[in-house]
């Protein structure tokens, strides 16, 4: 499955930014209240491009754990700016920017080292059931909503240091930024169909389980929780719009969970017939057998008989019913996993 770990988040830090050209100058060197500005947003510029090595990375088939190094450049690119922004003076006596921004740096700090540490763990047993990987996608929302209510009040202390000194502030959004927004977007709307598949995909799991174990009852219960939840999704499905005219991605969800739910309808039936005429057959075949030739009735004989010719045919039909089971299952998955690479290949771009 795809990795959706990203630091969503930092798409909003990184556009706070007034970026304009900005001077490289020494802490202590400010001939005015812009250059003071430009200095600290030169040390985000190198936290930005750390935060999209990162991220295209993760968008790109990379999990989490194996490119922590990764996430631990980000966090070694936010210490050391908090500690220059630190040793900056005063402006004017004006503390204010200097401090916000400080605490703006810290924050993410905590974040990326301790909720996205979580995350990476949460990550790692995900796929162990739905309600694992909606914490996880949950998980990541609230790390990024933090984020982002950080950087509006960071946005706000621009504001007020910038009208305080007179500076007109001109946003400008740089690559790198554009970038990560956009990748925000994209992972925003993947998420969705993801969660909607994913549920009847686990649900699939549970009844194939119930299958290998011979297990009527939990595949009749299982059965019935993926029509429902495939229907759902289904339904669901038809209210979601394509993704910049991209119907890929919507279009192989949907032929999933059509998928599960042919499945669930058409074809266990056929596997629960078969264990039901295996099951007769074997309570006859038990009886029959504790019992001399000389003393089985004509009723019994006959009744051995067609259940052999019954227990026959459904095996015939179970394996044929199997086969093109697995066959089309390994088929959409497959369809599945590659429109989802492709689909972030195409929308998320690539580190250049």
């Amino acid at each position: 499955m795809q990795s959706r770990f990203l630091f969503y988040g930092i798409a909003s830090f990184v556009c706070l930014l007034l970026c304009g050209n900005a001077k490289t100058v020494k802490a202590q060197e400010f001939d005015n209240a812009g250059e003071y500005m430009d200095y600290i947003s030169v040390e985000l510029n190198k936290i930005s491009a750390d935060i999209w090595n990162y991220t295209s990375a993760a968008s790109h088939g990379k999990k989490a754990r194996k490119i922590d190094n990764l996430r631990k450049e980000v966090i070694s690119s936010v210490f050391e700016a908090i500690k220059k922004i630190e040793k900056m003076p005063t402006y004017n006596e004006d503390a204010s920017f200097r401090d916000s921004m400080v605490s703006f740096l810290n924050l993410n700090y905590i974040v990326l080292k301790q909720d996205y540490a979580k995350i990476m763990d949460l990550e790692e047993i995900s796929e162990q059931s739905y309600d694992l990987m909606e914490a996880y996608l949950k998980a990541q929302d609230i790390a990024d909503e933090k984020l982002e209510i950080a950087g509006d009040m960071m946005e706000v202390q621009q504001k007020v240091f910038a009208d305080k000194h007179h500076i007109n502030l001109i946003y400008s959004e740089d690559k790198i930024s554009k970038k990560l927004k956009e990748a925000h977007i994209v992972y925003e709307y993947y998420n969705i169909l993801y969660l909607i598949f994913f549920k009847s995909y686990k649900q699939e799991m549970y009844l194939l389980e119930a299958l290998n174990k011979n297990d009527l009852n939990g595949i009749e219960q299982n059965k019935s929780s993926l029509l429902d939840f495939s229907k759902a999704g289904l339904t669901t499905i038809e209210t979601i719009e394509a993704f910049k005219d991209d119907l890929s991605l919507k279009t192989a969800c949907k032929q999933m969970l059509q998928f599960y739910s042919n499945e669930a309808e058409v074809k266990i039936p056929v596997f629960t017939d078969f264990l039901l005429k295996k099951e007769n057959f074997d309570k006859l075949k038990k009886a029959i057998d504790a019992k001399a030739p000389a003393n089985r009735t004509k009723l019994e004989i006959d009744e051995y008989n067609k259940a052999v010719n019954d227990f026959n045919q459904s095996v015939k039909t179970y394996n044929t019913t199997n086969q093109d089971l697995n066959k089309e299952r390994s088929k959409q998955l497959d369809n599945w996993n590659k429109t989802v690479s492709n689909f972030l290949d195409k929308h998320v771009p690539k580190k250049k």
